[in-house]
């Protein structure tokens, strides 16, 4: 997956580190960069930001189901409530996460679903690893996790082999916004974080420099 026009050619990527953006602003760029990156206008890349508190629901009927929270709650904290068109149940984003969305074009040999999910699990193994964090997959549920706990979520769309959304990892989350929902519709497991695991805050630029070298490695740009 080497060299070619970077416009075009899946050997080259460029990350773009856009701070704090709100979901909706989120959602509308993804879009349109879809589109340039189908009509071969941008290169492949890789978004890496945060989301103030929202609540975002996959295309899963029984995402919305899965918000346990009242309006009211939701109003009095500040929390959003998003349909996203991306595969999986309902997560949480906020500040101290980083959410990864690639704008890939998968063609032509990385035309595999599982395989790109996987791929994206093995980036957030990878980070975890490079923290002093053991972690791993769990048979038939998406992700990474460290024993029973999810450290980092996944759910995507694809597009005619253009992808968008990503992965949402935990480093610094304030884990108990997560109790607004049942995380990814999965009651009987938790979530965890970095700052969790470690006893401390990690800055968030240190962690996400971890993201794009693992990002490049297990993707080979």
């Amino acid at each position: 997956m080497r060299g070619g026009d970077p416009a075009r050619g899946s050997g080259f990527v460029e990350v773009r580190r856009l701070g704090v953006v709100p979901y909706a602003e989120a959602l509308a760029m993804q879009k349109a960069l879809v589109e340039e990156r189908r009509a071969g206008r941008i290169p492949n890349l890789l978004l890496l930001l945060q989301h103030p508190p929202v609540i975002t629901l996959g295309v899963r009927k029984s995402s919305r189901n899965n918000v346990t929270a009242t309006e009211a709650q939701l109003a009095s904290r500040g929390v959003e409530v998003h349909d996203t068109g991306r595969g999986g149940d309902v997560t949480y984003h906020g500040p101290g996460q980083i959410v990864g969305y690639p704008i890939l074009d998968l063609r032509p040999d990385r035309c595999d679903v599982h395989r790109y999910v996987r791929d994206l699990e093995e980036v957030m193994i990878r980070v975890c690893a490079d923290c002093g964090i053991t972690a791993g997959r769990v048979s038939g549920m998406s992700g990474a996790w460290v024993g029973a706990e999810k450290i980092g979520a996944i759910g995507v769309r694809i597009s005619r082999w253009i992808t968008s959304h990503g992965f949402a990892f935990n480093v610094n989350t304030n884990l108990q916004d997560f109790r607004l929902i049942v995380p990814c519709g999965i009651a009987d497991r938790g979530v965890t974080s970095l700052q969790k695991l470690l006893g401390r805050e990690l800055p968030i630029s240190e962690v996400e420099e971890r993201f794009v070298a693992r990002f490049a490695e297990v993707f080979d740009m």
